[in-house]
């Protein structure tokens, strides 16, 4: 039987469990975030697609690079809004980020009327994953070898060539709005619900041309299934030298690219959004990555989120005008 302790030796144990419990305290306060709190990597549009494979590739990566657990959540809908929505509501520790694409931050708000969440005001730039090209194409059957030949037929006959899109509001529909304006021709908007549907009516000479994401696009233009008539890179895509871009084409500022990024809540600490923006841009120069951007069609980038903000501002605002020209109302 153990005698009784005194009260100096009870003060004194009891002071060196207080001292004991604020260094662990303290401890835990000093490691790094997120401290191995788990990440929620979320995907505004279904499984499979390419925002959500290369964002799972990339929390793969990262929970390694940051020491902890990055799980994606899908939440589809409402071209990707409803996604969007989830993440500007989230508490803004960094612990939540979207995985999108330009059509929810930049298009979308413009096409949908008025929604949740504002696209510029509540999300924190993150980093610019990836830009996505495409081209404008027609299936071998059209007559049409060039984008001049194209705009003439549109010009010379009004809506009696029909573009396809992966819906109304999409970047597809949006460059078949921006040529119209540029050349003062007139075309017939087709939409499908989705990507898919549109590149399969264009083959089948159902609609007269469209544009295409250039990694679907590519496989048809080299059997020749489908006719290039132009890339709207800056700078004429390799695997195709002999397509011209846009520019080439004779249409200035049609530099138009699907981007893919990463955001955080409005207001998430500068530590954390400096922290995922170092641990994402390691991972875009994995290998692993690389190859997968490569499948995917996208051209990793990379850079600040400072970077990312002029560019989410610069696609905001030249969407919304070109939408207001082509007189799409809100939903």
């Amino acid at each position: 039987m153990h005698a009784p302790l005194s009260p100096a030796r009870r003060r004194f144990l009891a002071t060196g469990a207080a001292l004991a419990a604020g260094a662990a305290f303290g401890a835990r306060a000093a490691q790094p975030w997120p401290a191995g709190k788990t990440i929620t990597w979320v995907v505004p549009y279904p499984a499979g697609g390419s925002t959500d494979v290369l964002g799972r590739a990339i929390a793969q990566q990262l929970d390694a690079l940051l020491s902890t657990r990055v799980i994606v959540d899908n939440r589809p809908g409402a071209t990707g809004t409803i996604g969007a929505a989830r993440v500007a509501r989230a508490d803004p520790d960094g612990l939540t980020l979207l995985g999108t694409s330009i059509g929810p931050q930049a298009i979308a708000p413009h096409v949908l009327g008025k929604l949740t969440y504002d696209p510029i005001a509540d999300f924190a730039p993150v980093i610019l994953i990836g830009t996505i090209p495409h081209l404008l194409v027609v299936g071998k059957a059209q007559p049409y070898a060039s984008v001049a030949e194209l705009v003439a037929a549109g010009t010379k006959a009004p809506e009696s060539l029909a573009y396809a899109s992966g819906g109304t509001g999409t970047i597809l529909h949006m460059q078949g709005e921006l040529l119209q304006q540029k050349s003062g021709a007139r075309f017939l908007h087709v939409p499908y619900k989705g990507d898919t549907p549109a590149l399969q009516d264009t083959l089948a000479g159902q609609v007269q041309f469209a544009f295409i994401p250039a990694a679907a696009a590519l496989p048809h233009v080299q059997t020749g299934a489908l006719r290039a008539l132009a890339a709207t890179s800056a700078q004429r895509l390799p695997a195709l030298p002999g397509v011209p871009t846009m520019a080439e084409a004779g249409y200035d500022d049609f530099v138009v690219e699907q981007w893919q990024a990463v955001f955080a809540p409005a207001a998430t600490p500068a530590e954390a959004i400096a922290r995922l923006n170092a641990g994402i841009g390691r991972a875009l120069q994995s290998p692993a990555l690389v190859e997968l951007a490569g499948q995917l069609g996208i051209t990793l980038a990379g850079g600040t989120p400072q970077a990312l903000d002029q560019i989410r501002k610069a696609d905001f605002d030249k969407w919304g005008k070109v939408i207001r020209e082509a007189g799409i109302k809100p939903a």
